[in-house]
């Protein structure tokens, strides 16, 4: 069985957000090679951009808060209040950084077993027609794109486009997609789910 995931499937694993568990799950069956992942070359830079923006973000924050703190530090009444509200100021940059190495060690396990779909000519000629017949975002436009110049050669697998982006839950999408054996699951649960019995039916776990 062939995998298809996006960027929040990656950043569902570094971030250790609510799915995690069954992105885990599914990385997992990965790399016993009961299942094939397949990600857009996309789907890794894109996290790198979101954790790059939310780091400067935090930046920004932090400093704002510092100032704000040294002023009410000034005052008496308030100065035995602030450690608690100090400490927060760190986290906010220590949480970054720890964000940019768990992202790291998620690309690394990613790349070691997953088939890389890249960046062509001919996805990138394709981009704009998807974006606009499927009302997708650049970004989205690119991931579909990918991944249906990918299911377009030929793959005789039965393949799952597994994603927690809404856009992509689109009726005509879905049809598409099913036109090469391929089912779309806009909740990582729901996609394990369906993984866990497709592979318990072509042979036992």
């Amino acid at each position: 069985m062939n995998i298809y995931v996006e960027t929040n499937f990656v950043l569902e694993l570094a971030l250790e957000q609510e799915q995690r568990e069954n992105c885990e799950q599914i990385l997992s069956l990965c790399e016993k090679g009961k299942a094939q992942l397949i990600i857009p070359a996309y789907s890794f830079a894109e996290p790198s951009e979101t954790l790059t923006r939310h780091h400067g973000e935090r930046e920004r924050l932090k400093i704002a808060l510092d100032r704000e703190l040294q002023q009410l530090a000034r005052t008496e009444l308030y100065r035995s209040r602030l450690s608690d509200l100090q400490s927060l100021t760190t986290l906010l940059i220590d949480s970054a950084d720890d964000e940019a190495k768990r992202f790291d060690a998620t690309r690394s396990r990613l790349l070691k077993i997953s088939e890389i779909i890249p960046l062509t000519a001919q996805i990138l000629g394709e981009v704009a027609r998807n974006q606009k017949v499927h009302d997708l975002s650049p970004q989205d436009a690119l991931v579909y794109t990918s991944v249906l110049q990918h299911l377009k050669q030929g793959v005789s697998a039965q393949g799952c486009f597994l994603n927690k982006d809404r856009d992509f839950n689109d009726p005509d999408i879905v049809e598409e997609l099913s036109t090469y054996n391929c089912k779309l699951f806009p909740r990582f649960d729901s996609g394990y789910q369906f993984i866990l019995h497709a592979i318990s039916q072509a042979s036992p776990l």
